[in-house]
């Protein structure tokens, strides 16, 4: 449901796959008068759900400055304005400087949720980011490329923490980013590539630190992919039932006590 007084609404359309976007994501896209897309990356099907008359712009070959020109021009006219954002717009989408100048213009909106390829690809991958007595952390980051990344955030020194790691906007420096993973994982540590997560054309390739970099080579794969590295993932040998509390998790083991369950 439309909120009273916000006609300007971010949604992430998700990772691919035109069904993985949210049911309201869909229905304001639906009644949009007018429609900003990220087309390097949003699947086109998106815009099947778009109405026949309403403004489409493919915002790839515009500046901010063209972006927000649109958006804000829109706004001013009372139109419903839906930017469309591939997977979740929380993450690497520059969401924060097309908000910053609808603050300074006045102009209220709306952020709707979607799927992050970090997601897609862990569904991809049948895997769970986070096992008991494993990790019970995933970082989200990225290689330093054109964007610096802060010296405290570099792969070298995350790495050391040992959790799970998912890797946007690296493939193509894929010998780089094993180079800095190496200093705090194991060169056996799994690692999984998602190329195109959610696309028809999705390539899973999987390895560990130490051959990772060949594969992906031999692959041809050096672009919108998703690097997820940790010893969660499932390719041997990696976990032993001494690390891994195999038996049951404590969500549903009926010998541990919450909120909802008595024990026993």
């Amino acid at each position: 449901m439309k909120k009273k007084g916000i006609c300007v609404y971010f949604v992430g359309a998700g990772p691919g796959d035109p069904e993985l976007i949210t049911i309201k994501g869909k229905r304001l896209v639906e009644g949009a008068d007018v429609l900003v897309y990220a087309g390097s990356l949003v699947k086109e099907k998106v815009l099947e759900y778009v109405r026949n008359d309403a403004d489409i712009y493919n915002s790839a070959t515009m500046t901010l400055e063209d972006i927000m020109g649109v958006i804000v021009k829109a706004a001013r006219k009372g139109k419903s304005v839906v930017r469309v954002h591939s997977g979740d717009p929380s993450l690497y989408s520059a969401l924060r400087e097309q908000a910053d100048v609808l603050e300074s213009e006045g102009i209220p909106y709306e952020v709707v949720p979607g799927v992050s390829s970090a997601f897609a690809s862990a569904a991809a991958l049948k895997e769970e980011l986070t096992l008991p007595g494993i990790t019970q952390t995933v970082i989200f980051t990225r290689l330093e490329g054109k964007t610096p990344v802060p010296e405290e955030e570099r792969l070298s020194k995350l790495s050391m923490h040992g959790s799970t790691m998912c890797i946007f906007l690296s493939i193509g420096m894929i010998k780089d980013v094993v180079k800095e993973l190496m200093v705090g994982y194991p060169e056996d540590t799994p690692v999984a590539v998602v190329y195109r997560a959610a696309w028809e054309d999705e390539k899973i390739v999987r390895g560990f630190l130490k051959d990772i970099s060949a594969k992906i080579e031999r692959a041809d794969i050096s672009r919108q992919a998703m690097i997820i590295v940790g010893r969660t993932l499932s390719v041997k040998p990696q976990i032993s039932d001494k690390d891994y509390e195999r038996k049951r998790s404590k969500l549903y083991d009926g010998k541990f006590e919450h909120g909802y369950r008595k024990k026993g």
